[in-house]
């Protein structure tokens, strides 16, 4: 396998030159004594040498040596190991702070905007997927308790979690109810100092136990015996594996135990855990009953953090292929340019190969930029007022379903691709090229599986909605394509971009009128319908970086070195990329499009003993 390089002219091409971020940050009050550009700038190249020198050399004893787990010979349960190299890992990771980098500064967090630590954790994703798992779930529980949870719980947990000392989980899946919340069978039954008695069996918790910290601490969905059925019922706490004395210290071990891990397909130096709770101590966050929108907070936040593994895979596939591919030498090129010379050509003159590296080449630059935007809406969403503040939140909510799913779905066609090129060398351990495929395919299931995200965004954001929330990306769009309508270098992209555009208008439009007869047209069109907003936003994006691009190129003649700040190689791949987007990938939105329009008659006609 390659050695992994971040993407940092990328990432700050990105930041500075196509979305202005540090000028966002001068303007917020908030943003604005944490951080400025020379800071970001700093922070990313630290991040990225602890990505590679620390966290690369470690991941494939990790997916080959997994986590460990031994039964307590004196209680409950057992307890998890995490592979070699991880514990020390994870402490020079959380001395530099790296755990704390999005936290509030109350509480001994950096206050990152998300714009800032995306970038993290595409980093620490690409390296190993397995070892951000760790970090990434905390992040997502210290948001939740920031925001939710009271401020004695704020003041005795958050400053550990941020210090990488402590670490969390998320405690939602129960056997019997998956993405059916509602049916859930953990109670917790209040106590008179104020505390509960948590008890029930949770699965598939990630990080539920091991070695990397000295505490964890669980946030749990349960009910209280006299709650509402359904989702209405159900009640968020803080369980700590210890808990913690009158002088905030480790005190006696919470009746919380590990029951069991689970063998996977991926992650293997990821802790996935099956938790019981046996009376376990724990602490409301939140209102009682109103548990549900207490871990959405966080849930959201993963759910983004998860479209970005798939980014990081896809990143990661592309780099290995493209070394691959440069260095392998077998066949001649089909013209006669090289048929002279006896040695075979690299495989980087067959026209399939380049079609797979330029798709996740492109894939990857949109996806990054598209993730880049996603992150500053929220970041407008938490840290920008009036209007703008109203506009980040709407866009935030719109397209938190598009990036879990539609990153994911490309990056796991990306992780493929790669395996591809290697040929007989991706299949086999060596390379490692396969532990990624396997890697990255979690990320499809996950958080909430991909068919489950195209089902929120077509029946939450838009139906439900009247349409409201897709048209604030819309008129995005369309004021952005009205601004460079002069600028007759951007018509080639202009145009295809306005055409589909007014495609997702109109198949927006119509599955609207269609729906309101038959709700079956929503789940017969939600994952096509995610995929053409998809295609369709990450054409607005890289409209964006065409016309930074172009313009960079005709102001060359200004610089001093006549190079650009990245160099004229950069800015010319980016606009042959773009070329490669619009011409081969937008146009995939086209069968799509067929499709939702042929309806759901067809799904559903065959009755299910025909199958």
């Amino acid at each position: 396998m390659a050695e992994y390089r971040a993407p940092l002219t990328d990432m700050n091409f990105l930041l500075y030159q196509v979305f202005n971020a540090d000028k966002m940050w001068q303007q917020s009050p908030q943003l604005n004594e944490q951080v400025d550009k020379e800071t970001a700038i700093a922070i990313l190249q630290e991040c990225s040498k602890i990505a590679e020198k620390e966290i690369d050399p470690i991941a494939r004893q990790g997916d080959e040596i997994g986590v460990s787990f031994t039964l307590n010979e004196d209680g409950p349960g057992g307890q998890v190991t995490t592979a070699p190299g991880y514990k020390e890992a994870f402490n020079t990771f959380a001395e530099g702070g790296w755990c704390g980098l999005g936290g509030d500064v109350n509480y001994g967090g950096m206050g990152m905007p998300k714009i800032i630590t995306a970038f993290m954790e595409e980093m620490l994703c690409s390296t190993d997927i397995s070892f951000a798992l760790y970090p990434i779930l905390t992040a997502g529980a210290a948001l939740s308790l920031a925001k939710h949870g009271s401020e004695e719980l704020k003041q005795r947990y958050l400053t550990k979690l941020y210090s990488g000392q402590w670490s969390a989980s998320m405690c939602l899946t129960e056997a019997h109810a998956g993405t059916d919340l509602g049916i859930i069978q953990t109670k917790a039954v209040p106590q008179e100092d104020g505390s509960y008695k948590v008890s029930g069996s949770k699965i598939f918790i990630t990080g539920g136990d091991h070695d990397l910290t000295e505490n964890i601490i669980h946030l749990v969905l349960a009910k209280l015996p006299d709650a509402p059925d359904g989702p209405r019922g159900i009640s968020l706490f803080l369980v700590p594996k210890f808990n913690i004395d009158e002088n905030e210290n480790l005190g006696q071990r919470n009746t919380v135990s590990c029951g069991s891990i689970e063998e996977k397909m991926g992650i293997h130096a990821s802790a996935t855990c099956v938790m019981n709770f046996d009376g376990a101590q724990g602490f409301l966050i939140g209102e009682l009953n109103k548990g549900l929108a207490c871990m959405f907070t966080m849930m959201n936040f993963e759910r983004i953090g998860v479209g970005i593994q798939g980014l990081s895979a896809g990143e990661r596939s592309y780099q290995n292929a493209l070394e691959y591919a440069k260095d392998r030498r077998q066949g001649k090129a089909l013209d006669a340019s090289t048929k002279a010379i006896k040695k075979p050509d690299s495989i980087m003159v067959h026209g399939d190969v380049r079609r797979m590296l330029l798709n996740m080449k492109a894939f990857n630059e949109g996806s990054r930029a598209l993730s880049c935007y996603i992150a500053q809406q929220l970041d407008y969403a938490t840290f920008g007022s009036g209007e703008e503040q109203q506009k980040g939140e709407k866009l935030s909510a719109l397209m938190t379903p598009l990036a879990k799913a539609f990153f994911t779905d490309l990056g796991f066609e990306s992780a493929v691709a790669g395996q591809q090129v290697l040929g007989g060398h991706g299949y086999i351990r060596e390379w490692g090229q396969e532990q990624l495929v396997r890697d990255a395919r979690i990320s499809q299931i996950y958080e909430g599986t991909n068919g489950i995200q195209a089902m929120d965004l077509l029946m939450r954001k838009v139906i439900a909605t009247k349409g409201a929330l897709i048209q604030v990306f819309i008129k995005e769009v369309t004021d952005y394509i009205a601004l460079q309508q002069d600028n007759e270098a951007m018509t080639e992209f202009l145009m295809p971009l306005e055409s589909a555009l007014t495609d997702l208008n109109g198949i927006s439009e119509l599955l609207l009128t269609k729906s309101a007869d038959d709700l079956n047209e929503i789940g017969a069109a939600a994952n096509d319908y995610l995929h053409v907003f998809g295609y369709t936003a990450m054409a607005f994006v890289w409209a964006k970086m065409a016309q930074v691009s172009l313009l960079k190129l005709n102001n060359l003649e200004s610089d001093n070195d006549g190079q650009g700040e990245y160099g004229v190689d950069f800015y010319q791949s980016k606009l042959h990329t773009a070329r490669y987007y619009f011409a081969r990938l937008l146009p995939r939105r086209l069968s799509l499009l067929a499709t939702i329009k042929s309806g759901c008659h067809t799904l559903f006609a065959i009755n299910d003993d025909l199958f």
